[in-house]
């Protein structure tokens, strides 16, 4: 078996790449960063494997946050709610899991399975259900492809753990551990049903780690030689910028256990004169000009700090931020007929179908993997 075996550098570079990938949502990176390097520091490993490389008949659970980003930033967690987690699900299977993955590699929650998989010795797949972020439970290529809906369970920083061992659908899967999360405080750690390394060999985004981290070197081989991160970043990922500008409006509230809200962004040096606005769901969905609708969801929406390259999440926003917002193509996976029911404009209440941008790409494996020592 090959394997990633990531350092403290690698993690700053897959940082800086899930907060790019979070699309506003997903969770800060911060913390998730400073807890996966102190692992590191007290002798725990964190491995990467591709899903390739995974047995077919290989366990793997998801595990990833759940709640509203503007709690998330302030509400941390105890650190150990994914070893709970892990426990719960193998007492009610009855078997051991053979790896861990994350659901949304955006964001946190692209780090959240590397610290329970340091914690317990478990190697992390390069791969996720999304390519980026997404608000609800139900919008991963997993369920879309036929996950089971249960079990699932939830853990909270207070040592509460809730196994669902029946759900009728994804989407009331979503509204029981959304309900819950709500009892919680609005944050909270969820896994959902394992699945099989074929499965998630079929239907998973490969080696979205890799994408980031490929995102996190650019943007800092691009501050040391002192160039624009921003060109950096677009070079790297194919996408385009939308605007350079300044945020003059954020509208932003809690509502049901999500972050939802509108930004207006002036233009600024050669967007001057262009007002842009998007629309937030935990993450930016839709990208408007003059009315007119110019990227959408599940095409990646990303806005980062115009000087650093790095990302601002959706609770970060605030009047005076320099900002450019980027769009980047969404996986093949989420572009099918069947991925946009769950995942495209019209599931998010949109009276629209979805126009891409770009060309879709699978990110390649970082050539790091080496055989196990």
């Amino acid at each position: 078996m090959k394997y990633w075996t990531l350092s403290e550098a690698d993690i700053d570079r897959i940082a800086i790449g899930c907060g790019i990938l979070g699309t506003g949502g997903g969770g800060s990176t911060y913390h998730g960063l400073l807890r996966a390097k102190a692992l590191l520091r007290e002798g725990k490993r964190i491995r990467m494997v591709r899903p390739a490389d995974m047995a077919p008949d290989a366990q793997i659970l998801g595990i990833g946050g759940i709640g509203a980003p503007t709690v998330g930033i302030e509400k941390i967690p105890e650190g150990s709610e994914g070893v709970r987690l892990l426990h719960a699900l193998e007492r009610h299977l009855g078997r051991k899991v053979d790896a861990l993955l994350g659901d949304e590699v955006g964001g946190g929650n692209g780090i959240a399975p590397m610290l329970t998989a340091a914690m317990v010795d478990l190697p992390v797949v390069d791969a996720d259900g999304m390519g980026r972020a997404f608000p609800e439970v139900q919008m991963t290529t997993f369920f879309i492809h036929g996950q089971a809906v249960q079990p699932a369970a939830l853990a909270d920083a207070d040592g509460n753990v809730i196994v669902v061992t029946d759900a009728t659908t994804p989407k009331m899967l979503e509204k029981l551990l959304r309900a819950s999360t709500i009892a919680m405080g609005c944050t909270a750690l969820m896994t959902t049903a394992p699945m099989s390394g074929e499965f998630v060999r079929r239907f998973g985004v490969p080696h979205t780690t890799s994408q980031a981290w490929s995102l996190g070197d650019a943007v800092m081989n691009a501050r040391a030689a002192k160039e624009d991160p921003v060109d950096a970043i677009l070079k790297q990922s194919g996408g385009v910028r939308l605007m350079r500008g300044k945020v003059t409006d954020i509208s932003r509230r809690v509502m049901a256990g999500f972050t939802r809200g509108k930004l207006t962004v002036a233009g600024l040096d050669a967007d001057a004169g262009r007002t842009l606005t998007v629309d937030i769901q935990n993450e930016y969905l839709i990208a408007r000009e003059g009315g007119e609708i110019i990227t959408m969801v599940p095409d990646l929406i990303c806005i980062v700090d115009s000087e650093t390259g790095r990302a601002i999440g959706t609770e970060e926003l605030r009047y005076g931020l320099r900002i450019d917002i980027l769009s980047m193509p969404a996986p093949v996976l989420l572009r099918s007929e069947i991925a946009l029911a769950s995942v495209g404009p019209r599931a998010f209440g949109y009276d629209f179908d979805f126009v891409p941008m770009g060309v879709s790409a699978d990110a390649p494996a970082v050539p790091h993997y080496k055989e196990d020592a």
